[in-house]
């Protein structure tokens, strides 16, 4: 694994859950199919729920290779922004790659992202689109872009907060803990403000205007209500237009806690496998999990389907052997979904932690 200080955290995490005997099973019936049709195609998925899987979906340009894939995000015109953590040596390789609806290789940028590269987000403000980026680790801030990769601004530790050690604004360094600031996702609001977990670092979700000036945070570490263990995904969940909610993955604690949007804790979902991050699209919720599966919830916030679940190979597997192998991985399952999102249509698009980067898309069968 290319950086050690995560690789420990996140392995704590997985054997965490493998010695606990963590349920992933929820409410739903956990009923995964993957079969093969004379056409030779791999569905997942059950009920009305169901997609053809297409793995390594996304082609990459021989001069440029796949690292460690992270998060993905979708403009307007269907064109897929795939955030890197990338290689802090490779200093001049860039960490975003942007591919067309066909999965073509359109560009590259982000190289500033390198050895850290977390979340990326497209927002859309009067009418022009932008990236919203963060990073982890050596790089600490997080910046919003265009669509071509020119910054329009950039932040770093949000000091007046007094969560964050002397000069982890201004001269940080490849530390971890609850004083460092390692943003890791957004989360958007109609006015224009925006929230920010820093979830691994001081594990509170930071609230920002549009112009990226702080305003306040809440949560923290802990293990009661609206505190945290690794709040690494967020997102505004608005299916109830009159009453939209903060939903963030509480990793390390295998559950998604439900918060007003002042931060008071509604509700937790449990029974997930390492949820690393939250989509949302007309009444349903996607989550895709470390441990090896995206789920969908439904209205109620019960489980309709559970797709690609190979849950149980991995943690027999000591987590990380198959991460790094890819004879191992198997058509119509997933190794570590990262991060996943919807297109308006309601297919799917999964960046996955392994070592050689993988996109797959998920396309909804009618």
């Amino acid at each position: 694994m290319t950086h050690s200080r995560k690789s420990n955290s996140t392995r704590r995490e997985f054997l965490a859950a493998v010695s606990a005997g963590a349920v992933l099973g929820l409410a739903a019936p956990a009923i995964v199919t993957a079969k093969k049709t004379e056409r030779q195609k791999t569905i997942v998925g059950q009920g009305e729920h169901q997609f053809e899987i297409h793995h390594d979906w996304a082609k990459l340009p021989e001069k440029y290779h796949w690292q460690t894939t992270h998060n993905v995000a979708l403009d307007r015109d269907g064109f897929l922004y795939v955030m890197h953590e990338g290689r802090v040596q490779e200093s001049d390789h860039p960490s975003i790659f942007v591919f067309d609806p066909n999965g073509d290789f359109v560009r590259a940028f982000g190289n500033q992202f390198q050895g850290g590269g977390h979340g990326i987000e497209v927002r859309e403000e009067d009418g022009d689109q932008y990236l919203y980026v963060c990073g982890y680790q050596q790089v600490k801030s997080f910046s919003k872009m265009d669509l071509k990769g020119n910054v329009v601004w950039q932040r770093n530790a949000p000091m007046e907060s007094e969560l964050y050690a002397k000069g982890e604004d201004t001269k940080p360094e490849k530390i971890w803990g609850r004083d460092r600031f390692m943003p890791t996702n957004f989360a958007f609001l109609p006015d224009g403000d925006f929230f920010l977990a820093d979830g691994y670092g001081s594990f509170h979700i930071h609230r920002y205007n549009k112009d990226g000036e702080w305003l306040s945070c809440f949560g923290g570490p802990g293990d009661g209500e609206g505190k945290f263990n690794t709040p690494h995904g967020i997102w505004v969940d608005a299916r109830d237009a009159d009453d939209p909610k903060l939903v963030v993955t509480d990793r390390a604690h295998h559950t998604v806690q439900i918060l007003s949007l002042d931060g008071k804790h509604l509700q937790t979902l449990e029974g997930f496998g390492l949820p690393a991050n939250i989509d949302t699209l007309g009444d349903l919720m996607l989550v895709p999990e470390l441990i090896a599966r995206v789920s969908i919830l439904g209205p109620d916030n019960q489980v309709v389907a559970h797709l690609g679940d190979d849950g149980q190979r991995i943690r027999n597997d000591e987590g990380f052997k198959i991460r790094g192998d890819e004879k191992r991985w198997n058509a119509g399952k997933f190794v570590h979904p990262h991060d996943a999102c919807f297109d308006p249509q309601g297919n799917i698009f999964v960046a996955e932690w392994v070592s050689s980067g993988r996109i797959s898309k998920l396309s909804r069968l009618a």
